[in-house]
Formats: C-alpha cells, structure tokens, sequence
C-alpha cells in the first residue's frame, strides 16, 4: 500500500507513524523545517501504543508535490489544518497526475465543511473523513507524542463512497498501533466530535485550562451545556445526524466518559493561542454559527466564545 501523507503536523506524523508500522510506503509533505528534522533523524513517536522510529531511508519527505516523481498513491490523507482545505485541494488538484486515476483522499481534520471543499475540486466519490478522537502532540519537529485516546479512528465517506475501498488503510493504521475501523456513520461520528470540540477546544483555548477542569466547574459546564444544546438545534434544523437523540443523552457520555479520558488534556485551540498561531474556530463554532444563521437558529453561547476567541486571535497578530 502506498500513502502520501499531506501535512506532517502532529496528527499527520501520528498517522505516518502507523502506517510506516504497518508496512505502507510513505511519503510526506511537510514545511521545511520537518522536512530536515525527517530527513536527518527519520520520524519518532512515543507516548500511548509504544516507541517507534522510523529512520530517514524507510520513507520520504518533500516540502512540494513538485519534488515527488510520478507515483501511484493508494491514498492521499490530508492533515493540515481546515483552514488550509482549501489550499491543499488546490495544490492536490494541480497534481492530479501525481496521485493515480483511483487515490483515495482522506481527510483527517477537525471541523465541518472539509468534505465540501475537497468535493469541489475531486470526485465526491473518491473522498473520506475521518474522526480522530486521539491527543497527538510534537514536541520537535519530527517527534510526536500520543498523550491521549478516547476512541477508534472511524474512516467513512460522507458521499456514498464504497467501504471496502478503505480497508487497507484502516487495517495498516490498525497494524501500525493505533486502532481504525471504517463506518457507514462517519456523519454522525463527525457531528459527534463537534458536540466535543466545540464545547472544550475554545474554552479551554480562552481559560488556559485542561479539559477536566472544564468539566469540574459549575460556570463553565453551564457555558459547554449551551453550546451542546445550541449544536442539537442546528443539527436538527440543517437535516444532519448524530448518534444520540436528545443533548441529555450525550450530556451524560460527555461528562461521564469522553472528558474523563482526556481530562488532561489541552486542546489544539490553546497550543495555537500560545504559539501565536491561526486557530480552527471557522471550522467549529463558526461552522455551527454559519448553519444556524441559514435556519434562522440563535447561538449565543457558541457565538460567545468564537467572539472572545477570534478577538484573542487579533490581539496575537
């Protein structure tokens, strides 16, 4: 199996790491800085599922696709941030030939509205999300650290895109060490991964705080209830599915189960605050707010914290 791996941030190096685990030829595009770190030390991960490296001749790393000579990639997985979609489907998709008449494109990214953009550009049939519930953090540039793991990756497409064509890549990342299975729910497990996102992520971006913290106060339970509760009416409204029928029922696995897993946890949100860098909130709460504002649906909570997040954004700049 052959895989080109689309940004190589920490969940695009986690996902390198299983699958060159698993026996998969990788490739790696990645910002230049990786590309030497990856080149000269090869790729380490350590943390939950074991130590691994990979050294520098078991793959390889380019900074463009114009660096790749003609290869015939089994799949493309797509790691960069939502707000690069865009961007990478523009540069995929000037590189057609690079990827093989029947690459599968997936997409391992956080949010809403990734699938869209892709299926503007390719095939809808040939696109796939995946929902990632799993801590990945990069303390070097070609060092990733697994921190935390609620759930198996789930890979389905959101466009009737055929199941079996996925197998291969669920079964190396399996191998590789992280657990991956395919779905014909990957809607629901996406919208169910906004449920979590957009009531963690942003606030614990604002409070500098790990995700158990959250859970643990009764102020910003009620801000994270909101949230959940305004996401159940946007989904309902805009006609999507999630796996449970009422915000109580996911209440209670959202408090009992999902944040006590990762309760020491910081999210993505707070390490790009720290970093001073752009954040995914267009893609979460913003992507709730764009929904709600098309069903005539208030928001105030989610967009409360995007508020207060976006003017934390400005300030960095």
């Amino acid at each position: 199996m052959k895989a080109l791996i689309y940004g190589a941030g920490s969940v695009g190096l986690g996902i390198a790491s299983c699958l060159l685990k698993g026996h998969s030829v990788v490739d790696i595009i990645a910002r230049e800085n990786t590309v030497t770190a990856l080149r000269k030390k090869g790729l380490f991960r350590t943390g939950l599922f074991g130590d691994f490296h990979a050294s520098p001749q078991s793959f390889s790393a380019h900074t463009s696709l114009t660096e790749i000579p003609p290869a015939d990639y089994d799949y493309v997985l797509v790691c960069v941030k939502s707000f690069d979609s865009l961007t990478a489907a523009t540069d995929l998709s000037n590189h057609k030939s690079l990827l093989g008449k029947n690459a599968k494109i997936v997409l391992f990214q956080n949010g809403w509205g990734n699938a869209e953009i892709f299926a503007s550009f390719f095939d809808s049939r040939l696109i796939y999300s995946a929902r990632v519930i799993t801590g990945f953090h990069r303390p070097e540039p070609n060092h990733v650290l697994i921190t935390v793991h609620a759930d198996p990756i789930h890979i389905g497409s959101l466009f009737a895109a055929l199941l079996p064509d996925i197998e291969p890549l669920c079964e190396s990342i399996s191998a590789g060490g992280i657990p991956c299975e395919k779905t014909d729910a990957v809607d629901k497990d996406l919208w169910a991964k906004m449920l979590y996102n957009c009531a963690l992520n942003p606030l614990s971006g604002i409070l500098d705080v790990p995700y158990g913290k959250l859970a643990e106060n009764e102020f910003t339970r009620s801000i994270m209830n909101g949230i959940i509760e305004e996401i159940f009416a946007v989904i309902a409204a805009a006609g999507y599915r999630t796996h449970w029928q009422r915000p109580a029922d996911f209440l209670e696995i959202f408090y009992k189960k999902l944040v006590p897993a990762t309760a020491s946890h910081k999210s993505s949100t707070l390490q790009d605050l720290l970093a001073k860098k752009k954040t995914e909130i267009e893609a979460l709460n913003g992507a709730v707010i764009t929904l709600a504002q098309k069903h005539r649906i208030k928001t105030p909570c989610n967009s409360t914290v995007y508020n207060i997040l976006k003017f934390i954004e400005t300030k960095n700049q």
